[in-house]
C-alpha cells in the first residue's frame, strides 16, 4: 500500500495565509483553516477554492465535521470555538479569555471536546453551544491534540507535560508519562490495533498507547523530522513530517515508510482523510496536498 504512493499539491491560497488543517465535509467537499489569514476554506479538486473570513487575528486552528452536519473548529487567537455550516454561515462561541483552544474531536457523546493549551483544561461543547472544562492535574502543559478512543473517553497530548491524558465523559482524567523526556507530543490519532497513536515533535518518534496506558515508541529514520499530526487510514497511521518536508506511514508492527513531498519546504501540518478516499495534507506555504496509497 505505501510503495505505490502519488501525490498531488493543490494551491488554495498565497503563502502568508497558512493551510493549517483540514477535514473532509458532509458535503463531499474539503475544509480547512486559513491560521494567519484568519479564514475557513472550502475546496473542491477542479472548482474554484471558497474562503469565509473570521475576525482578524482569530488564527482558526483545527477543524472536524461536527454530529449536525456542520464543520466546528478552534480559535486559538479569539478563544472561541466556531460552526460553519455548509452554506458559509458561522456562529461562534466565547470561552474565558486567554484558554487557547487548539484541538477538536467528536465524543461518544455526540458533544464536541477541545483542549484549552493556554488554561491546562479540557473543554465540552454541545451543538447548541453549551460549554463545560474540566481542570487538568498538570500546570502549563499545553494539551495539545485531542481524538476520541475505542474506549468511550478522549485522548489528549500535553505538549509541554510530556504526556498522554486521558478524560471519561464525566470527566476523570489521568496521564501517562512518555518514556523519552521532552519527547513534546502534538497529534494523536485512534488507531489500527486498538490504540491511540501520536507523533512527539521533539524526539522524531512515533508513539502508541494502549487503552489501559501502555507506551511504546518507534523512532524516525530522520530524528529532526519534527512530526506534527497523525490519522488513521486503511491498516495504518499517517504523519506528516514538518520539519522533513514529508508524509510518513506507520504499520501496526511500527515498520515506518517516508515519502517526499514535491514542494520544497512546504511545512506540512494537518493531515486527514478526503472525501475521495485519498489522503490529505494541508501545506502551511499555501496549498493541500492529495496522498493517494
Amino acid at each position: 500500500m505505501a510503495d505505490r504512493v502519488v501525490i498531488e499539491e493543490h494551491v488554495v491560497s498565497d503563502a502568508g495565509a497558512g493551510p493549517y488543517a483540514l477535514t473532509a465535509g458532509p458535503d463531499g467537499a474539503l475544509w480547512f483553516t486559513l491560521v494567519h489569514a484568519a479564514r475557513i476554506g472550502r475546496f473542491t479538486p477542479g472548482a474554484e477554492v471558497v474562503e469565509f473570513p473570521l475576525d482578524p487575528g482569530s488564527a482558526p486552528t483545527i477543524v472536524v465535521a461536527g454530529p449536525d452536519d456542520a464543520l466546528w473548529f478552534t480559535e486559538y487567537g479569539a478563544h472561541r470555538i466556531g460552526r460553519i455550516t455548509t452554506r458559509g454561515e458561522v456562529t461562534e462561541f466565547p470561552l474565558e479569555h486567554g484558554s487557547g483552544p487548539f484541538g477538536l474531536a467528536v465524543g461518544a457523546d455526540g458533544a464536541l471536546w477541545f483542549t484549552e493549551s493556554a488554561a491546562d483544561r479540557v473543554g465540552r461543547i454541545t451543538v447548541d453551544g453549551e460549554v463545560a472544562g474540566f481542570p487538568l492535574p498538570t500546570a502549563r502543559a499545553f494539551p495539545s491534540a485531542i481524538a476520541a478512543g475505542p474506549d468511550g473517553a478522549l485522548w489528549f497530548t500535553l505538549n509541554q507535560g510530556n504526556a498522554i491524558g486521558r478524560i471519561t465523559l464525566d470527566g476523570a482524567v489521568t496521564t501517562y508519562p512518555l518514556p523519552t523526556g521532552a519527547a513534546a507530543p502534538v497529534g494523536i490519532t485512534a488507531g489500527p490495533g486498538g490504540a491511540l497513536w501520536f507523533v512527539e515533535i521533539a524526539a522524531g518518534q512515533v508513539g502508541r498507547i494502549t487503552p489501559d496506558g501502555v507506551v511504546t515508541e518507534f523512532p524516525l529514520a530522520d530524528r529532526a523530522a519534527r512530526p506534527h499530526a497523525i490519522t488513521a487510514f486503511g491498516d495504518r497511521c499517517w504523519f506528516t513530517e514538518w520539519g522533513g518536508n514529508r508524509i510518513g506511514s506507520i504499520t501496526v508492527d511500527g515498520v515506518v515508510t517516508a515519502h517526499d513531498l514535491p514542494s520544497p519546504a512546504s511545512e506540512p501540518h494537518g493531515i486527514a482523510p478526503g472525501p475521495d478516499g485519498a489522503l490529505w495534507a494541508a501545506l502551511e506555504t499555501g496549498a493541500l496536498a492529495r496522498v493517494s496509497p
